[in-house]
């Protein structure tokens, strides 16, 4: 029997451990190395979304450069290996692969793999339904390996090909997540989860530093989100409450500062997880500004061919403060505020304060 009890107990759940592990599958390769005495067990493979990233994994005697390069189009000569003609499967012997009877498979033995203790080998190809090859193999010097060990990485390809799907999907995942967050983080947006309690359960790298930078707002020691103005306190764990409560609740927008800009928007989270150790019962997203005023108006000037003093009305409107407000925290008469928005819609082309948002977080000051 390829497969015995204790191989389903040490091999079957090391494989499936495997791409939850760093490195990958590395407690599997080494059970595996010993189970059949070999030198060296790897598993070779490339990165979904990453084409010219290999993952070389082994155990045991490190391999030669040569057997590395897998993908290699033009190293037919130092490796002959036809790895990619391999049946998804089929596990092959060296001496069906190798023939010391031609030059170039000769010198790869006798240059590549008899120095390195790997004369003798089995290779599989496991093929993932996403498009992915893997090469498991096994190789020592001597003896050759038995029919039994072929058998046990024959009845092993199942579930490398189930672990190695669900790496896949994992990673595409993950590059998917990498790629929204790094949107959120460029247009300013960072993010935090809640529990029922109050308490901070998770947050984006984003969020850490904008709160790290804010006066505003800081996280207590017991993990909760407190707020240095009574009144935004106040609001904040109302909104919180009412997420807990009520999880088709509206979300609830806090302005947190003006300087530097930091505003949040609560959202009650309508599909909780059960499977999370804390259930979060809101998300909230966090937009800051990481520069200062005083940049973000040369920036708009330079943008638009506004003048200083117009380029500061023209942030205050962007940040939804109508004129009247705009006015007062610039210290302008309503009047004056009045005659530079006229000045800024003509030059940005802008038909309104509407209009004057969209084009300002719309431009390439939202990466900035």
């Amino acid at each position: 029997m390829a497969m015995t009890r204790q191989d389903e107990t040490d091999l079957l759940t090391a494989v499936h451990d495997g791409p939850f592990e760093q490195p990958l599958w590395a407690t599997f390769l080494e059970r595996l190395r010993r189970r059949v005495r070999a030198n060296y067990a790897g598993l070779i493979f490339r990165r979904p979304n990453q084409p010219d990233s290999l993952i070389e994994l082994f155990a045991g005697t490190s391999p030669p450069a040569a057997l590395k390069q897998v993908y290699g189009a033009g190293d037919a000569g130092r490796n002959p290996l036809p790895y990619f003609e391999l049946r998804e499967g089929r596990v092959y012997a060296s001496g069906e692969l190798l023939d010391p009877g031609l030059a170039s498979h000769r010198a790869f033995i006798e240059d590549m793999l008899e120095p390195s203790g790997m004369s003798r080998f089995r290779l599989v190809r496991i093929g993932e339904p996403g498009g992915v090859s893997a090469w498991l193999s096994i190789a020592r010097d001597a003896p050759d390996f038995s029919a039994g060990d072929g058998a046990l990485l024959s009845a092993l390809v199942p579930h490398l090909t189930r672990a190695l799907r669900a790496y896949v999907a994992i990673e595409r995942e993950r590059f998917r997540a990498d790629v929204a967050a790094g949107a959120m983080q460029r247009l300013g947006f960072g993010w935090l989860s809640f529990d029922a309690e109050g308490r901070i359960l998770d947050s984006s790298p984003h969020a850490d530093r904008l709160l790290d930078t804010c006066m505003a707002l800081r996280r207590t020691r017991h993990g909760r989100l407190t707020a240095a103005r009574p009144a935004l306190e106040r609001e904040l764990n109302a909104a919180l409450r009412d997420c807990a409560m009520n999880p088709a609740d509206r979300p609830r927008a806090l302005q947190v500062s003006r300087e530097p800009w930091l505003e949040m928007l609560l959202v009650p989270v309508q599909d909780r997880p059960a499977s999370a150790a804390a259930t979060p019962v809101a998300i909230a997203y966090i937009q800051g500004d990481n520069r200062s005023s005083a940049d973000r108006h040369q920036q708009i000037a330079e943008l638009f061919g506004l003048l200083p003093s117009e380029a500061r009305l023209a942030l205050a409107l962007s940040r939804g403060l109508n004129i009247a407000e705009a006015a007062a925290e610039l210290g302008l008469t309503i009047e004056t505020a009045r005659n530079y928005s006229k000045k800024i819609y003509a030059k940005t082309g802008a038909r309104g304060q509407p209009d004057l948002i969209r084009f300002i977080l719309a431009s390439v000051l939202a990466f900035a």
